[in-house]
């Protein structure tokens, strides 16, 4: 585990990043962002919870770049071209994060906590660990996760050496777990999963 004491902590800020940079295989290839739900896109349920909560929002995005530059926040494309996983998403976040903090998201995840934030920075700071990662009932939600940009060079080098499951570089990493409500991890994979649900639920 390392010291946060051994980082700056000159700007306590924390950038918030939506990943919207998959393939939406199981919603059969469609971009899961511009997903229809209750009358909005997903990632705009999505900037709506946690745009209030970070200090600068980009969006992670490979295709669709300009729908989403519309939505008024900074777009940034996977340092890599094709698809590479959430922890391609992740290390383009951190290099391109200004705060010291950087809080990740899905882009088909509309009930978020409205203070996942502060509740993950708080745990983060009090295990003197570099990453706070959301879990319902002891089970991972690997891509609600607040990483220290300090990360970054360790990041590349794991993908360098092919890993690209967030949770077992977290582990290796060290981290914290916060639990959170069920619901408000709920995020949507298939067009069905949309039909009998209802952002306010």
């Amino acid at each position: 585990m390392s010291s946060l004491a051994a980082y700056s902590t000159a700007n306590p800020g924390v950038t918030g990043v939506i990943l919207a940079g998959g393939e939406g295989r199981r919603m059969g290839g469609q971009d899961k962002g511009w997903v229809d739900f209750d009358g909005q896109p997903l990632i705009q349920h999505v900037i709506n919870r946690l745009e209030p909560q970070t200090q600068t929002l980009l969006i992670n995005a490979n295709r669709n770049l300009s729908a989403y530059a519309a939505l008024g926040f900074k777009v940034i494309e996977d340092l890599q071209t094709g698809f590479h996983g959430p922890l391609m998403g992740m290390l383009t976040g951190l290099n391109a994060a200004s705060d010291d903090w950087v809080m990740f998201v899905p882009c088909d995840g509309p009930f978020l906590p409205t203070d996942l934030v502060d509740r993950l920075l708080a745990a983060a700071l009090a295990a003197q660990t570099r990453i706070a990662v959301a879990a319902e009932a002891g089970r991972l939600q690997p891509v609600v996760v607040l990483l220290h940009r300090s990360l970054a060079a360790d990041l590349q080098q794991a993908m360098a050496q092919g890993e690209r499951k967030p949770d077992r570089w977290y582990a290796q990493m060290g981290m914290t777990q916060v639990e959170c409500d069920a619901q408000s991890l709920r995020n949507f994979n298939r067009p069905e999963e949309l039909m009998s649900n209802s952002a306010n639920g």
